[in-house]
Protein backbone atom coordinates (compact mmCIF):
# COMPACT_ATOMS: atom_id res chain seq x y z
CA UNK A 1 0.00 0.00 0.00
CA UNK A 2 1.25 3.81 -1.11
CA UNK A 3 1.59 6.22 2.08
CA UNK A 4 -1.28 7.69 0.64
CA UNK A 5 -3.56 4.81 1.06
CA UNK A 6 -2.41 3.93 4.33
CA UNK A 7 -3.39 7.33 5.49
CA UNK A 8 -7.09 6.97 4.19
CA UNK A 9 -7.15 3.79 5.57
CA UNK A 10 -6.41 5.28 9.09
CA UNK A 11 -8.39 8.36 9.15
CA UNK A 12 -10.86 5.63 8.55
CA UNK A 13 -10.47 3.95 11.29
CA UNK A 14 -9.67 6.90 14.02
CA UNK A 15 -13.47 8.25 12.48
CA UNK A 16 -15.01 4.56 13.44
CA UNK A 17 -13.46 4.80 16.95
CA UNK A 18 -14.76 7.97 17.21
CA UNK A 19 -18.67 6.67 16.57
CA UNK A 20 -17.53 3.90 18.58
CA UNK A 21 -17.78 6.23 21.57
CA UNK A 22 -13.92 5.82 22.22
CA UNK A 23 -12.14 9.11 23.90
CA UNK A 24 -10.93 11.19 21.07
CA UNK A 25 -7.29 11.85 22.72
CA UNK A 26 -6.97 7.51 23.24
CA UNK A 27 -8.17 7.98 19.76
CA UNK A 28 -6.10 10.24 18.09
CA UNK A 29 -2.83 8.46 19.57
CA UNK A 30 -3.74 4.88 19.10
CA UNK A 31 -4.38 5.68 15.30
CA UNK A 32 -1.45 8.37 15.01
CA UNK A 33 1.17 5.61 16.49
CA UNK A 34 -0.43 2.46 14.40
CA UNK A 35 -0.66 4.54 11.21
CA UNK A 36 3.32 5.49 12.24
CA UNK A 37 4.08 1.59 12.60
CA UNK A 38 2.36 0.30 9.36
CA UNK A 39 3.80 3.65 7.58
CA UNK A 40 7.38 2.63 8.61
CA UNK A 41 8.31 0.79 11.67
CA UNK A 42 8.53 0.01 15.14
CA UNK A 43 11.07 2.51 16.04
CA UNK A 44 9.73 5.26 14.24
CA UNK A 45 6.17 4.95 15.89
CA UNK A 46 8.04 4.43 19.13
CA UNK A 47 10.58 7.62 19.05
CA UNK A 48 7.79 9.56 17.59
CA UNK A 49 5.48 8.98 20.63
CA UNK A 50 7.88 10.30 23.06
CA UNK A 51 9.28 13.19 20.83
CA UNK A 52 5.97 14.60 19.92
CA UNK A 53 4.32 14.88 23.18
CA UNK A 54 7.70 16.69 24.29
CA UNK A 55 7.84 19.01 21.81
CA UNK A 56 4.48 19.79 21.94
CA UNK A 57 4.31 20.44 26.06
CA UNK A 58 7.35 22.45 25.91
CA UNK A 59 5.54 24.89 24.76
CA UNK A 60 5.57 27.99 26.98
CA UNK A 61 1.91 29.53 25.89
CA UNK A 62 0.32 26.04 26.90
CA UNK A 63 1.00 27.20 30.38
CA UNK A 64 -1.28 29.88 30.21
CA UNK A 65 -3.91 27.23 29.99
CA UNK A 66 -4.03 25.69 33.44
CA UNK A 67 -3.83 29.23 34.57
CA UNK A 68 -6.60 30.58 32.85
CA UNK A 69 -8.52 27.63 33.51
CA UNK A 70 -7.56 28.36 37.54
CA UNK A 71 -8.93 32.25 37.21
CA UNK A 72 -12.08 31.13 35.34
CA UNK A 73 -12.94 28.12 38.47
CA UNK A 74 -11.91 30.48 40.92
CA UNK A 75 -14.60 32.90 39.99
CA UNK A 76 -16.93 30.30 38.99
CA UNK A 77 -16.73 28.55 42.75
CA UNK A 78 -16.43 31.94 44.83
CA UNK A 79 -19.65 33.13 42.79
CA UNK A 80 -17.54 36.70 41.78
CA UNK A 81 -19.77 36.67 38.69
CA UNK A 82 -23.26 36.70 40.32
CA UNK A 83 -23.29 40.83 40.42
CA UNK A 84 -23.11 40.87 36.58
CA UNK A 85 -26.87 39.33 36.06
CA UNK A 86 -27.82 42.06 38.56
CA UNK A 87 -26.60 44.94 37.95
CA UNK A 88 -27.32 44.02 33.91
CA UNK A 89 -30.88 42.87 35.34
CA UNK A 90 -31.56 46.18 37.25
CA UNK A 91 -30.36 48.16 34.62
CA UNK A 92 -31.99 46.60 31.35
CA UNK A 93 -35.07 45.34 32.44
CA UNK A 94 -37.19 48.08 31.04
CA UNK A 95 -36.34 46.64 27.32
CA UNK A 96 -38.32 44.08 25.45
CA UNK A 97 -37.04 41.00 26.25
CA UNK A 98 -34.61 43.16 29.34
CA UNK A 99 -34.08 40.06 31.89
CA UNK A 100 -32.87 37.96 28.27
CA UNK A 101 -30.80 40.48 27.51
CA UNK A 102 -29.80 41.12 30.76
CA UNK A 103 -28.70 37.08 30.46
CA UNK A 104 -26.57 37.86 27.42
CA UNK A 105 -24.51 40.30 29.01
CA UNK A 106 -23.94 38.70 32.05
CA UNK A 107 -22.61 35.59 29.49
CA UNK A 108 -20.40 38.09 27.75
CA UNK A 109 -19.14 39.14 31.61
CA UNK A 110 -18.64 35.90 32.61
CA UNK A 111 -17.02 34.57 29.29
CA UNK A 112 -14.09 37.18 30.62
CA UNK A 113 -13.37 35.67 33.57
CA UNK A 114 -13.61 31.66 32.42
CA UNK A 115 -13.52 31.44 28.34
CA UNK A 116 -15.52 28.29 28.49
CA UNK A 117 -18.72 28.27 27.16
CA UNK A 118 -20.16 25.52 29.04
CA UNK A 119 -19.35 26.87 32.59
CA UNK A 120 -21.31 30.17 31.15
CA UNK A 121 -24.34 28.77 30.61
CA UNK A 122 -24.24 26.25 33.59
CA UNK A 123 -23.48 29.23 36.08
CA UNK A 124 -26.18 31.95 34.00
CA UNK A 125 -28.63 28.72 33.36
CA UNK A 126 -28.61 28.51 37.46
CA UNK A 127 -29.20 32.43 38.05
CA UNK A 128 -30.76 33.24 35.02
CA UNK A 129 -33.44 31.29 33.72
CA UNK A 130 -35.55 30.74 36.70
CA UNK A 131 -35.62 34.57 37.12
CA UNK A 132 -37.18 34.84 33.58
CA UNK A 133 -39.56 31.76 34.26
CA UNK A 134 -40.70 34.10 37.55
CA UNK A 135 -41.62 37.36 35.62
CA UNK A 136 -43.10 34.83 32.89
CA UNK A 137 -40.83 34.79 30.25
CA UNK A 138 -41.47 31.77 27.81
CA UNK A 139 -39.38 29.02 28.72
CA UNK A 140 -38.01 28.61 25.00
CA UNK A 141 -37.31 32.35 25.48
CA UNK A 142 -35.33 31.96 28.63
CA UNK A 143 -33.32 28.62 28.04
CA UNK A 144 -32.39 29.14 24.31
CA UNK A 145 -31.20 32.75 25.12
CA UNK A 146 -28.70 31.77 28.04
CA UNK A 147 -27.84 28.49 25.95
CA UNK A 148 -27.00 30.69 22.82
CA UNK A 149 -25.64 33.49 25.12
CA UNK A 150 -22.76 30.86 26.76
CA UNK A 151 -21.08 30.20 23.10
CA UNK A 152 -19.53 34.12 23.50
CA UNK A 153 -17.54 32.64 26.27
CA UNK A 154 -15.05 30.74 23.95
CA UNK A 155 -15.00 34.31 21.84
CA UNK A 156 -13.99 36.45 24.57
CA UNK A 157 -10.83 36.04 25.68
CA UNK A 158 -9.62 34.33 27.78
CA UNK A 159 -10.46 31.85 25.32
CA UNK A 160 -8.95 27.64 25.84
CA UNK A 161 -9.58 27.39 21.97
CA UNK A 162 -7.77 29.75 20.75
CA UNK A 163 -4.78 29.05 22.77
CA UNK A 164 -4.63 25.72 21.36
CA UNK A 165 -5.25 27.07 18.20
CA UNK A 166 -2.58 29.74 18.36
CA UNK A 167 0.13 26.91 19.42
CA UNK A 168 -0.81 24.62 16.90
CA UNK A 169 -0.76 27.25 13.82
CA UNK A 170 1.54 29.51 15.66
CA UNK A 171 -0.52 32.23 15.58
CA UNK A 172 0.19 35.31 17.82
CA UNK A 173 -2.52 34.27 21.42
CA UNK A 174 -3.03 37.86 21.86
CA UNK A 175 -4.13 38.93 18.02
CA UNK A 176 -6.27 35.94 18.16
CA UNK A 177 -8.23 37.44 21.45
CA UNK A 178 -8.05 40.28 19.84
CA UNK A 179 -9.88 38.91 16.92
CA UNK A 180 -11.95 36.90 19.05
CA UNK A 181 -13.39 40.02 21.30
CA UNK A 182 -14.49 41.98 18.09
CA UNK A 183 -16.81 38.73 17.06
CA UNK A 184 -17.45 38.20 20.34
CA UNK A 185 -19.25 42.08 21.09
CA UNK A 186 -20.70 41.48 17.31
CA UNK A 187 -22.22 38.22 18.82
CA UNK A 188 -23.31 40.26 21.39
CA UNK A 189 -25.18 43.10 19.82
CA UNK A 190 -26.48 40.44 17.09
CA UNK A 191 -28.25 38.57 20.22
CA UNK A 192 -29.49 42.02 21.56
CA UNK A 193 -31.00 43.05 18.57
CA UNK A 194 -32.51 39.72 17.87
CA UNK A 195 -34.43 39.59 21.44
CA UNK A 196 -35.68 42.84 20.80
CA UNK A 197 -37.34 42.11 17.58
CA UNK A 198 -38.67 38.79 18.54
CA UNK A 199 -39.95 40.39 21.94
CA UNK A 200 -41.73 43.67 19.66
CA UNK A 201 -43.31 41.00 17.54
CA UNK A 202 -44.81 38.71 20.16
CA UNK A 203 -44.84 40.24 23.59
CA UNK A 204 -46.06 37.46 25.08
CA UNK A 205 -42.38 36.28 25.33
CA UNK A 206 -41.13 38.59 27.13
CA UNK A 207 -43.97 40.29 29.82
CA UNK A 208 -42.69 43.88 30.73
CA UNK A 209 -40.75 43.73 34.12
CA UNK A 210 -41.88 46.62 35.70
CA UNK A 211 -38.93 47.76 38.11
CA UNK A 212 -38.63 51.41 40.01
CA UNK A 213 -35.41 51.07 40.84
CA UNK A 214 -33.71 54.40 41.97
CA UNK A 215 -30.50 56.32 40.62
CA UNK A 216 -28.86 54.92 43.99
CA UNK A 217 -29.96 51.44 43.67
CA UNK A 218 -28.52 51.16 40.35
CA UNK A 219 -24.80 52.29 41.10
CA UNK A 220 -25.10 50.13 43.89
CA UNK A 221 -25.63 47.10 41.53
CA UNK A 222 -22.99 48.50 39.90
CA UNK A 223 -20.64 48.28 42.61
CA UNK A 224 -21.87 44.74 42.68
CA UNK A 225 -19.69 43.93 39.12
CA UNK A 226 -16.07 45.75 40.68
CA UNK A 227 -14.96 42.11 40.82
CA UNK A 228 -15.01 41.04 37.65
CA UNK A 229 -14.17 44.21 36.14
CA UNK A 230 -10.88 44.59 38.23
CA UNK A 231 -9.56 41.16 37.05
CA UNK A 232 -10.32 41.56 33.99
CA UNK A 233 -8.86 45.10 33.40
CA UNK A 234 -5.57 43.80 35.57
CA UNK A 235 -5.16 40.96 32.91
CA UNK A 236 -5.94 42.38 29.72
CA UNK A 237 -4.77 45.92 30.03
CA UNK A 238 -1.40 44.15 30.82
CA UNK A 239 -1.91 41.44 27.92
CA UNK A 240 -2.96 43.70 25.74
CA UNK A 241 -0.81 46.56 26.02
CA UNK A 242 1.92 44.51 25.91
CA UNK A 243 3.23 44.13 29.16
CA UNK A 244 2.24 40.40 29.92
CA UNK A 245 2.64 37.21 28.02
CA UNK A 246 -0.90 35.44 27.90
CA UNK A 247 0.94 32.95 30.39
CA UNK A 248 1.81 35.93 32.88
CA UNK A 249 -1.48 37.29 32.23
CA UNK A 250 -3.34 34.08 33.40
CA UNK A 251 -1.17 33.53 36.33
CA UNK A 252 -1.69 37.46 37.57
CA UNK A 253 -5.50 36.92 36.96
CA UNK A 254 -5.82 33.22 38.81
CA UNK A 255 -3.49 35.39 41.87
CA UNK A 256 -5.75 38.46 41.46
CA UNK A 257 -9.20 36.33 41.40
CA UNK A 258 -7.62 34.77 44.87
CA UNK A 259 -7.60 38.10 46.38
CA UNK A 260 -10.74 39.60 45.42
CA UNK A 261 -12.52 36.18 46.41
CA UNK A 262 -10.39 37.03 49.86
CA UNK A 263 -11.61 40.34 50.05
CA UNK A 264 -15.16 39.05 48.81
CA UNK A 265 -14.90 37.04 51.42
CA UNK A 266 -16.42 33.83 49.35
CA UNK A 267 -13.02 32.01 48.91
CA UNK A 268 -13.26 28.65 51.31
CA UNK A 269 -11.59 25.58 51.61
CA UNK A 270 -13.81 23.83 49.35
CA UNK A 271 -14.47 26.62 46.64
CA UNK A 272 -10.61 26.22 46.57
CA UNK A 273 -9.81 22.70 46.27
CA UNK A 274 -12.79 22.54 43.63
CA UNK A 275 -11.14 25.11 41.55
CA UNK A 276 -7.75 23.47 41.61
CA UNK A 277 -8.70 19.72 41.30
CA UNK A 278 -10.77 20.78 37.80
CA UNK A 279 -8.37 22.81 36.74
CA UNK A 280 -5.71 19.94 37.16
CA UNK A 281 -8.39 17.24 35.34
CA UNK A 282 -9.61 19.57 32.47
CA UNK A 283 -5.78 20.38 31.80
CA UNK A 284 -5.20 16.93 32.20
CA UNK A 285 -7.80 15.62 29.05
CA UNK A 286 -7.23 19.03 27.16
CA UNK A 287 -3.78 17.93 27.08
CA UNK A 288 -4.35 14.22 26.29
CA UNK A 289 -6.15 15.22 23.23
CA UNK A 290 -3.79 17.77 21.93
CA UNK A 291 -0.63 15.30 22.16
CA UNK A 292 -2.87 12.93 19.90
CA UNK A 293 -3.43 15.57 17.78
CA UNK A 294 0.16 16.26 17.75
CA UNK A 295 0.56 12.81 16.97
CA UNK A 296 -1.55 12.57 14.09
CA UNK A 297 -0.10 16.37 12.72
CA UNK A 298 3.55 14.30 12.13
CA UNK A 299 1.75 11.15 10.70
CA UNK A 300 -0.17 13.09 8.21
CA UNK A 301 2.83 15.31 7.41
CA UNK A 302 4.81 12.41 7.06
CA UNK A 303 2.49 10.53 4.66
CA UNK A 304 1.88 13.83 2.71
CA UNK A 305 -2.02 13.27 2.41
CA UNK A 306 -2.40 16.83 3.53
CA UNK A 307 -0.32 18.64 0.72
CA UNK A 308 -1.90 15.97 -1.62
CA UNK A 309 -5.57 16.85 -0.67
CA UNK A 310 -4.53 20.53 -1.00
CA UNK A 311 -3.13 20.42 -4.74
CA UNK A 312 -6.05 17.81 -5.74
CA UNK A 313 -9.04 20.47 -4.47
CA UNK A 314 -6.90 23.50 -5.72
CA UNK A 315 -6.42 22.16 -9.32
CA UNK A 316 -10.09 21.97 -9.42
CA UNK A 317 -10.32 25.73 -10.03
CA UNK A 318 -12.28 25.83 -6.86
CA UNK A 319 -12.56 29.57 -6.00
CA UNK A 320 -11.30 30.45 -2.17
CA UNK A 321 -14.51 31.32 -1.20
CA UNK A 322 -16.38 28.14 -2.36
CA UNK A 323 -13.45 26.19 -0.38
CA UNK A 324 -13.78 28.24 2.63
CA UNK A 325 -18.13 27.70 2.32
CA UNK A 326 -17.41 23.98 2.13
CA UNK A 327 -15.01 24.10 5.54
CA UNK A 328 -17.50 25.85 7.16
CA UNK A 329 -20.05 22.93 6.08
CA UNK A 330 -17.21 20.53 7.38
CA UNK A 331 -17.42 22.27 10.80
CA UNK A 332 -21.19 22.40 11.20
CA UNK A 333 -21.48 19.15 10.75
CA UNK A 334 -18.60 17.85 12.96
CA UNK A 335 -20.16 20.78 15.46
CA UNK A 336 -23.12 18.01 15.43
CA UNK A 337 -21.14 15.22 16.96
CA UNK A 338 -17.79 15.91 18.20
CA UNK A 339 -16.99 18.71 21.46
CA UNK A 340 -15.45 21.55 19.76
CA UNK A 341 -11.38 20.67 21.03
CA UNK A 342 -12.01 17.07 19.83
CA UNK A 343 -13.29 18.52 16.43
CA UNK A 344 -10.88 21.13 16.16
CA UNK A 345 -7.69 19.20 16.63
CA UNK A 346 -8.79 16.38 14.61
CA UNK A 347 -9.02 18.34 11.48
CA UNK A 348 -6.78 21.15 12.11
CA UNK A 349 -4.03 18.82 10.32
CA UNK A 350 -5.61 18.75 6.91
CA UNK A 351 -6.98 22.22 7.37
CA UNK A 352 -4.77 24.15 7.63
CA UNK A 353 -2.48 23.41 5.09
CA UNK A 354 -5.42 24.08 2.66
CA UNK A 355 -6.77 27.52 4.48
CA UNK A 356 -2.87 28.54 3.96
CA UNK A 357 -3.00 27.15 0.19
CA UNK A 358 -6.11 29.61 -0.78
CA UNK A 359 -4.53 32.62 0.56
CA UNK A 360 -6.78 33.01 3.53
CA UNK A 361 -4.90 34.76 7.17
CA UNK A 362 -4.80 31.87 9.58
CA UNK A 363 -5.24 34.72 12.16
CA UNK A 364 -8.43 35.30 10.77
CA UNK A 365 -9.57 31.83 10.37
CA UNK A 366 -8.38 31.01 13.75
CA UNK A 367 -11.57 33.97 15.16
CA UNK A 368 -14.11 31.80 12.46
CA UNK A 369 -13.55 28.22 13.46
CA UNK A 370 -14.03 29.00 17.25
CA UNK A 371 -17.08 30.62 15.91
CA UNK A 372 -18.30 27.77 13.68
CA UNK A 373 -17.11 25.12 16.88
CA UNK A 374 -19.41 27.15 19.36
CA UNK A 375 -22.56 27.00 17.03
CA UNK A 376 -21.98 23.37 17.28
CA UNK A 377 -22.52 23.83 21.21
CA UNK A 378 -26.43 24.39 20.53
CA UNK A 379 -27.25 22.31 16.84
CA UNK A 380 -28.61 19.05 17.76
CA UNK A 381 -27.73 16.08 18.02
CA UNK A 382 -25.28 17.08 20.54
CA UNK A 383 -25.19 20.62 21.31
CA UNK A 384 -23.35 20.68 24.74
CA UNK A 385 -24.90 23.97 25.98
CA UNK A 386 -28.31 22.74 25.40
CA UNK A 387 -28.02 19.61 27.41
CA UNK A 388 -26.22 21.82 29.85
CA UNK A 389 -28.84 24.19 30.40
CA UNK A 390 -31.33 21.49 30.43
CA UNK A 391 -29.63 19.66 33.26
CA UNK A 392 -29.26 23.13 34.99
CA UNK A 393 -33.24 23.95 34.75
CA UNK A 394 -34.76 20.56 35.34
CA UNK A 395 -38.21 20.22 34.32
CA UNK A 396 -38.70 24.37 33.59
CA UNK A 397 -38.26 22.81 29.64
CA UNK A 398 -37.96 20.14 28.04
CA UNK A 399 -34.95 19.20 25.50
CA UNK A 400 -36.63 19.83 22.49
CA UNK A 401 -37.95 23.56 24.27
CA UNK A 402 -34.10 24.37 24.58
CA UNK A 403 -33.45 23.60 21.24
CA UNK A 404 -36.48 25.51 19.39
CA UNK A 405 -35.29 28.53 21.62
CA UNK A 406 -31.98 28.56 20.43
CA UNK A 407 -32.92 28.29 16.36
CA UNK A 408 -32.90 31.85 15.83
CA UNK A 409 -29.68 32.22 17.60
CA UNK A 410 -28.03 29.45 14.97
CA UNK A 411 -29.71 31.35 12.22
CA UNK A 412 -27.99 34.86 13.62
CA UNK A 413 -24.79 32.91 14.09
CA UNK A 414 -24.61 31.61 10.63
CA UNK A 415 -25.19 35.42 9.15
CA UNK A 416 -22.19 36.40 11.07
CA UNK A 417 -20.43 33.90 9.66
CA UNK A 418 -21.28 34.92 6.14
CA UNK A 419 -20.24 38.28 6.93
CA UNK A 420 -16.46 37.39 8.62
CA UNK A 421 -15.79 35.73 5.18
CA UNK A 422 -17.34 38.53 3.17
CA UNK A 423 -15.46 40.97 5.17
CA UNK A 424 -12.77 39.07 6.70
CA UNK A 425 -11.16 43.02 8.18
CA UNK A 426 -13.95 42.41 10.54
CA UNK A 427 -11.63 40.15 12.52
CA UNK A 428 -8.32 41.88 11.21
CA UNK A 429 -8.91 45.36 11.81
CA UNK A 430 -7.87 45.40 15.84
CA UNK A 431 -5.26 43.11 15.48
CA UNK A 432 -3.10 45.18 13.41
CA UNK A 433 -4.02 48.03 14.54
CA UNK A 434 -2.43 46.44 17.66
CA UNK A 435 0.41 45.34 15.83
CA UNK A 436 1.44 48.73 14.16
Amino acid sequence: MSELQIAGLFIGALFFLILMRIPIGVSLIAVSFAGLWSMFNWNIAWGSLGIVPYNFANSWVLSSIPAFLLMGFICYHTKLTQGLFSAAQIWLSGLPGGLAIASVFGCAGFAAVTGSSVACSAAMGKIAVPEMIRHRYSAELATGTVAAAGTIGALIPPSILMILYGIISRQSVSQLFLGGLVVGVITLIAYVLLIIVRVKLNPDLAPPVHTQATRAEKFRALGQTWPVLLIVIGVFAGLFGGVFTPTEAGAIGATLSTLVALVYRTLTLRALRMAIVETITTTAALLIIAVGASLLTRFLALSGIGDALSSSILSFGVSPVLIMVGIVVVYLLLGMMLEPVGAMLLTLPVVLPLVDETGFSLLWFGVVLVKLLEIGMITPPMGMNVFVIKGVVGNIASLSTVFKGVFWFVIIDLLIVAALIAYPDIVLFLPEMFAK
